[in-house]
């Protein structure tokens, strides 16, 4: 049976101060954000996902975004180096949290960066976003960790987004979706089905053809609900003003050994 672990990390006091880099700066309610985070933990938890709650990085005003810290491809994880520099304290607890669940762990290292946003897995497809934060070094080391398992790594360009996945991500079936104006060549992948809000662009997956989703995209939670998918909304507005998405909020390990 496949793993259902998600690992989480409470938004911190100083939320307010996180980077922010193609959008406008806007005043963050972090009360609201905790209440809207608890509600996000809440819904992984009542499909069927056993939550576990990295320790705190209370300096780091970005490590709600737990996502970036760490790739994990089956057994394997790769730590990142995040390529802001003030992110980079929010590896240490994220690296202790995969070892406690049996992963063996990996690292960046310098001059390598790597944000896990920008990484995008479609099956033994891994898909790395060649952008602001991730470099050619990262995604070099990248490669080296996780092909000899049996990935197939491609790069391709970010350029009007934060991260891969603020970009596209992927259906159940592989589909890979996306906001067209903020893809950089949809032509890359091999099955592209675009969507109509920026947001849309981000699921993701509980098990079977449960989606979650951003309460700001409700065209596009029409338009999967349409095609036989089942989506499950939660507001992450105040989240979304620093650029976040559903994905960033959670890492979903699957492939553990029991």
């Amino acid at each position: 049976m496949p793993s259902k672990k998600a690992l989480v990390r409470h938004p911190g006091p100083r939320l307010a101060e996180g980077l922010v880099t193609h959008v406008e700066r806007e005043k963050v309610d972090v009360g609201l954000a905790v209440r809207q985070w608890e509600a996000y933990v809440e819904a992984l938890r009542g499909h069927g996902w056993e939550t576990v709650e990295v320790e705190p990085a209370d300096d780091c005003p970005d490590a709600v975004f737990v996502e970036d810290t760490v790739v994990v491809y089956r057994n394997v994880a790769l730590i990142t180096r995040p390529g802001a520099r003030s992110r980079r304290g929010e590896t240490a607890g994220v690296e202790q949290a995969v070892a406690r669940l049996g992963c063996s762990v990996n690292w960046v290292w310098e001059p390598g960066t790597l944000d896990g946003g920008d990484v995008l897995k479609v099956g033994d497809t891994v898909y790395v976003g060649r952008g602001g934060r991730t470099n050619a070094a990262g995604v070099q080391q990248l490669r080296a960790v996780f092909e000899p398992l049996g990935a197939r790594v491609v790069a391709v360009p970010v350029s009007k987004v934060l991260h891969l996945k603020s970009a596209v991500t992927a259906l159940p079936d592989g589909t890979v979706i996306g906001n067209v104006p903020k893809v950089d060549t949809p032509s890359l992948y091999p099955r592209f089905l675009p969507v109509p809000e920026e947001s849309g662009s981000h699921v993701v997956l509980l098990g079977g053809d449960r989606l979650l989703m951003a309460a700001s995209a409700p065209k596009t939670a029409e338009l999967l609900g349409d095609l036989g998918f089942e989506p499950v909304v939660v507001d992450i507005g105040e989240f979304e003003k620093l650029e976040g998405c559903v994905t960033c909020l959670s890492v979903r390990l699957r492939e553990l050994y029991p």
